[in-house]
């Protein structure tokens, strides 16, 4: 999966590990293996002339209809006659090891190929993967021209294999390595060494195809410059797959193409909704978004071979949710429109039912931890089916958490669900699952704001000049997060600390004042055990109020004290990270 170079990694974006390597671990049931294919692999290769290819398998013209593969490879035989009758007819993997066989295996029992990955740093886009020095590192070359030919040697001889794919993404994730003049010079020697795989795995198995995938385009100059033994280029491209023709024709190349990875907008290509976060498009937006990218990949005839489009997993997570066909096992309108694209039978399929008018009361206002929540989803069955409504929350914006966490929900009846607002301040997104009984699933999502109760009483720290122990400066966290980002009013900036023990954050409220409460809206970084104290100076300080259980939700104290100056004293952390306050209020 990959992201354009006009956005940074940052928290809120994508998780640190590639997203496309962790998807090849997932899935936990372990199916039975396809019994071992014996006989010779096919011969596949590129044929034709400028403007004029086409794939062929034993001289046979072959289009890829294809898809990225999730589950386990043990599952590969549980999961390819499915596979088989959506019209696929190939998927493709990011990496090929000793674990590969029951893929390969089960694929040419069902008559399906795979296009089998090789995995290079800094591979996955931004926030990827480990950073190489192709220009100096050699024992890493070397390891990895040892390592790709061995397995390629492996494999070549079963029936389940097309191509090859050397690395993913690696010209853009260069990025978050290099700079300047330097970052052009290590991608010129990534794209130089992906040659020399090349020319390496065509020295093995002359009988398949080797190709290299990227995130965007904009990286085919430089297989053009450095590496001419590639067979064909790939790309990786969702919302902007259709703009890929007109930059293969304005670029003025002379081979053709594959998508290996395309589908619906992702959430680094759809605006912000008011809350912040990505606005994540309905369930058919993205079933429409296959179609879309399906049609204009095959629209550029002769030229784009075909397409593996993103993506055939089964985790119900937020990235899940957003990209995977059969979250949780089940099938949502995605699936049946790749499906349908492909050739796939759809004629006796029982489908899944639709959202409509999703909206969360008090979405963009604010709910207080706690507080009751409505939630409005209208499902319908096309097949007349009763349809079950779940509420699911997802942190994932607060602490980077992917998991959606059910809610007890109350079901109204009428399109109407209430929950209880977490516990924790933030900006959550809301699922709503819709399940049929058949098998197949929609989701809705929508953001939610979760702010802190008002406590009794005025805030006499708002606004007041505040200083602490230190500050996080990192722009890609969202700061700098100065003391006084707890002290504004504002609920979504923060005071965030080093990453150290102990760290303070004092406020000096101009001349000695009486107050009896404290609330302490903490972010994912917070304190275990800290201390409330108060001064007359801003030097001597006096404690009011400890707490050693602190749990990083909202702290609201009922404590009374007299001073010029109050401070939260952090003594023990509740994270790796530092400390960090999105609002430190004082209430007299």
């Amino acid at each position: 999966m990959h992201r354009p170079p006009a956005r940074s990694a940052g928290p809120a974006v994508r998780a640190v590990a590639p997203l496309a390597a962790a998807v090849l671990l997932a899935g936990a049931v372990v199916g039975l293996r396809a019994p071992a294919a014996h006989a010779a692999g096919d011969v596949v290769k590129v044929t034709g002339s400028q403007g004029n290819w086409q794939l062929t398998v034993d001289g046979s013209p072959y289009q890829i209809k294809g898809l990225t593969w999730g589950p386990s490879t043990a599952d590969a035989a549980r999961y390819m006659p499915d596979l088989a009758s959506m019209g696929v007819n190939t998927v493709r993997t990011w990496g090929t090891d000793a674990t590969s066989a029951p893929l390969f295996d089960a694929a040419a029992a069902n008559g399906v190929k795979v296009i089998a990955g090789f995995w290079l740093q800094p591979g996955g886009g931004p926030g990827s993967g480990g950073c190489v020095d192709y220009l100096k590192d050699t024992a890493y070359k070397n390891d990895m021209l040892a390592e790709f030919p061995r397995w390629v040697d492996t494999y070549k001889d079963n029936p389940g294999v097309l191509m090859w794919d050397v690395g993913n993404e690696s010209v853009l994730g260069l990025q978050n390595c290099y700079s300047g003049t330097e970052l052009e010079s290590q991608r010129d020697a990534y794209t130089t060494f992906v040659n020399d795989l090349a020319k390496k795995i065509h020295q093995v198995d002359p009988d398949h195809p080797v190709t290299s995938t990227d995130a965007w385009t904009g990286a085919w100059p430089y297989y053009r410059r450095n590496a001419p033994d590639l067979d064909l280029y790939a790309v990786n491209s969702y919302d902007g797959v259709c703009d890929i023709r007109n930059t293969w024709e304005q670029g003025g190349y002379t081979k053709p193409y594959i998508v290996t990875e395309t589908g619906p907008a992702g959430e680094w290509e759809v605006a912000d909704d008011a809350n912040g976060v990505p606005d994540e498009p309905t369930d058919q937006q993205k079933a429409d978004g296959y179609t879309k990218a399906w049609n204009c990949v095959t629209a550029h005839r002769g030229v784009a071979l075909g397409a593996t489009m993103f993506h055939y997993g089964t985790e119900d997570d937020l990235g899940g949710v957003w990209f995977n066909l059969l979250p949780d096992g089940l099938r949502r309108p995605s699936y049946y429109a790749v499906k349908k694209a492909y050739g796939g039978d759809t004629s006796h399929d029982n489908t899944p039912p639709g959202i409509t008018q999703m909206t969360v009361g008090g979405a963009d206002q604010g709910v207080e931890t706690g507080g009751e929540v409505t939630v409005t989803a209208r499902a319908t069955d096309p097949d007349g089916d009763p349809v079950a409504r779940q509420v699911l929350f997802s942190s994932n914006y607060i602490d980077q958490n992917n998991a959606l966490v059910p809610a007890d929900a109350t079901d109204h009846g009428d399109g109407t669900l209430t929950v209880r607002a977490p516990d924790k301040v933030g900006v959550y997104k809301v699922y709503v699952k819709a399940t049929d009984g058949h098998g197949n699933v929609s989701y809705g999502a929508r953001s939610l704001k979760v702010v802190a109760p008002k406590p009794a009483g005025s805030d006499v720290a708002r606004g007041k000049p505040a200083t602490a122990s230190s500050f996080q400066t990192d722009p890609t966290g969202g700061c700098p997060c100065t003391a006084a980002d707890a002290v504004d009013g504002d609920a979504t900036t923060r005071w965030s600390s080093d990453w150290s023990d102990p760290q303070w954050l004092q406020v000096d409220l101009g001349a000695p004042t009486s107050f009896h409460h404290v609330q302490l809206s903490w972010e994912a970084a917070y304190a275990k055990a800290y201390d409330i104290q108060v001064s007359q100076d801003g030097q001597s300080w006096t404690t009011v109020k400890s707490v050693t259980d602190g749990n990083g939700n909202v702290d609201d104290l009922d404590v009374d004290g007299t001073g010029r100056y109050v401070r939260v004293y952090g003594t023990a952390r509740g994270t790796g990270y530092g400390y960090s306050l999105y609002e430190f209020g004082v209430y007299s």
